[in-house]
């Protein structure tokens, strides 16, 4: 086992040095996976992405940190030392922009299991175990008992330079597989937060920073509370008898927070539209497209790719995942896309 670890070890090391893609004839591993991905980036393979977002924590089982054995955090510097993962955000009229020439390099850079607990010491220590500085800090406004505008982690993202992306969750709790008990897409569409969201948005406003936001991250997936399967799933009970309530209605829940932020002067924030690789339940209802709120309303497209996530899961190569929805992003929108959470496990 020892002469297989370091034989892996040496084909790595020789492999970060080359221009040409990896020929692994290896048993699996994080440090492959992560070559591979960040490898078939650098060559322009997905030409709309413009952004990626390293997930750096280590949650139940799984082991996603960059730092999570020498093999990987090696791998992670040297892939991402590459100048295509660029640092310096562009902006226009306060939205981001994709950079004029390669992808931006971001991060969750482990702001705790509620991923709320931000610091400027959690975002300099991944910028120093990476060896490259971060554009955005990426964090969650968990809406629990109250609605409140995360002013306090916006300034300290802010004051490190970074730019802060607020992920919007409205969630009293978290519990997962059910539909929230306060916070369902349906009490959110009837205006039942409507104080609290104006509130929210005056604040965003007077930052007078660009702020990145989502709103419902991973929809199309069955494990959150905003998920469609249990905001109305396939039924057509909800507006449009032609479409399936579970989207429809994240669609118009996300446009009304859209708007209210719009009428309060908010708009100095991109606006990302964040998906799951995979849809589940995988059922022709649960498209992305159906979701999609419209390119008059969302800036970026965004999509989570993960690898096996804890050692016992099967394993997808970085291409396997990413594949079917970038040409599903794509032939939605030329919007640029970000890859917005990327990780894997130690394998």
């Amino acid at each position: 086992m020892k002469i297989l670890k370091l034989f892996l070890l040496l084909t790595l090391l020789s492999a970060t040095t080359c221009d040409h893609e990896e020929d692994y004839n290896t048993e699996p591993t994080k440090s492959i996976w992560i070559s591979d991905a960040l490898f078939s980036l650098s060559q322009n393979e997905y030409p709309n992405i413009k952004a990626i977002a390293w997930w750096h924590e280590n949650f139940d089982n799984s082991q996603l940190r960059i730092d999570s054995s020498p093999e990987s955090l090696l791998t992670y510097q040297n892939k991402i030392a590459n100048p295509i993962f660029v640092t310096t955000p562009v902006f226009a009229n306060n939205k981001l922009q994709a950079p004029n020439q390669g992808i931006y390099h971001s991060a969750y850079p482990d702001f705790g299991g509620t991923e709320d607990v931000v610091s400027t010491t959690a975002i300099t220590d991944f910028e120093s175990l990476a060896g490259k500085p971060i554009v955005w800090a990426y964090f969650s406004n968990n809406w629990y008992t109250n609605i409140q505008f995360p002013t306090a982690a916006v300034n300290t993202i802010s004051n490190a330079g970074k730019v802060p992306f607020i992920r919007i969750m409205p969630r009293t709790n978290f519990d997962e597989g059910a539909i929230d008990p306060n916070y369902s897409l349906a009490n959110i569409i009837n205006g039942n937060f409507d104080a609290e969201l104006n509130a929210w948005a005056a604040a965003a406003a007077s930052t007078n920073i660009p702020l990145l936001a989502e709103f419902g991250t991973e929809i199309n997936g069955d494990w959150f509370p905003w998920s469609g399967l249990y905001n109305g799933a396939d039924n057509t009970a909800y507006g449009d008898p032609n479409l399936a309530d579970g989207p429809e209605r994240f669609r118009d829940a996300y446009r009304h927070v859209i708007d209210i932020c719009n009428a309060n002067g908010a708009t100095n924030i991109t606006w990302f539209f964040h998906v799951n690789a995979s849809s589940e339940p995988v059922n022709n209802w649960n498209t992305i497209a159906n979701y999609y709120p419209g390119d008059n309303y969302i800036d970026w497209l965004g999509v989570s790719v993960y690898g096996p996530q804890e050692a016992n899961e099967d394993y997808e190569t970085f291409r396997d995942i990413l594949t079917p929805a970038y040409q599903e992003l794509s032939s939605l929108s030329n919007k640029p896309i970000a890859v917005l959470e990327l990780g894997i496990t130690e394998l």
